[in-house]
């Protein structure tokens, strides 16, 4: 069993409007458009509080941007982190505009600005939403077949050695209703990719929206592990739900409080513990109103969790 872990979160479970007082997430944007330092300051404060210590940043407002906006630099984002007892962890990156035409050198670039700001900042992965699927009635129709999934590695590969030679490992998310979310697509990506450049990130709460068992999927790929979303959720969604732009806030309406849904703790964490993320709690919950009190109660169950089975 590993040590005692490390707790960290995504900055996505900071999103809600209700937590800053406005209505819509517009109107955070504008929030950081005006005032990045302040909106930092209360997130970092809220990680505080809640006892957390590592940090993944994710899209706006909490980007990376808006760090160098807030902070002035890599450098100083990592001091300003330094200085309240937190630390870089990740840096989430949207890849759902690839495809079989993406320019692999093109994507490789942005991976890598980005990639030496994480570094520079003291983290060391970066997480990619894979792209999404379309719905089953789209015109023309997606295919994820072996040929999307070769091109899509090809991508994987030109980014992942990129982050490499600036000292940060690529890692896939598993995001519902994307090309990477079900036990078939996590497999054949997998395989199709160099276990040297290119890792896993599974989350758990949208694995469970995929209809998968994130202990039995995540079993097969152990070794390329490197880090992982800990959510819940209250079980699989729909088959055949139209992929949106609505479709990652219907995403919200299945997730739920660690231990208020069908994760297996005890299991994955016996799983985590065994791969070479096992040292961090990477928590996440999308946008919700009381982020503070979500994961210090989070906190509180899983470590009641390992307790029990640490005896």
């Amino acid at each position: 069993m590993n040590q005692t872990p490390t707790y960290g979160v995504d900055l996505i479970t900071f999103y809600h409007p209700a937590y800053w007082g406005v209505d819509t997430y517009e109107e955070i944007l504008q929030l950081r458009a005006d005032d990045p330092a302040t909106l930092w300051q209360r997130i970092l404060d809220g990680l505080v509080e809640a006892g957390i210590e590592l940090v993944e940043i994710t899209f706006p407002p909490a980007d990376w941007m808006s760090a160098i906006d807030a902070f002035g630099s890599a450098v100083g984002f990592a001091a300003e982190l330094r200085s309240r007892g937190l630390r870089l962890k990740s840096g989430f990156h949207v890849g759902l505009d690839w495809n079989p035409g993406t320019d692999r050198a093109e994507a490789a670039d942005a991976a890598t600005h980005y990639a030496e700001f994480i570094r520079t900042a003291g983290g060391d992965t970066l997480v990619v939403g894979p792209p999404m699927r379309r719905s089953r009635d789209a015109r023309p129709p997606m295919f994820v077949d072996l040929g999307y999934m070769r091109a899509l590695a090809d991508i994987l590969h030109h980014v992942g050695d990129a982050t490499l030679r600036v000292g940060v490992r690529t890692a896939v998310h598993t995001e519902a209703h994307s090309v990477h979310c079900t036990r078939r697509d996590i497999d054949l990506l997998m395989s199709l990719t160099d276990p040297e450049y290119v890792f896993l990130c599974p989350d758990t709460g949208h694995i469970v929206l995929s209809g998968g068992d994130p202990v039995d999927i995540v079993a097969h790929h152990i070794e390329r592990a490197i880090l992982a979303h800990w959510k819940d959720a209250i079980g699989p969604m729909p088959a055949g739900m139209p992929i949106d732009e609505a479709v990652h806030l219907e995403h919200r309406r299945y997730f739920t409080d660690v231990g208020q849904g069908v994760v297996d703790w005890p299991a994955w964490m016996r799983l985590v513990d065994r791969t070479p993320g096992g040292e961090t709690v990477l928590l996440e919950q999308d946008a919700v109103p009381d982020p503070v009190r979500v994961l210090a109660e989070a906190r509180r169950r899983l470590d009641a969790v390992r307790a029990a089975y640490a005896r």
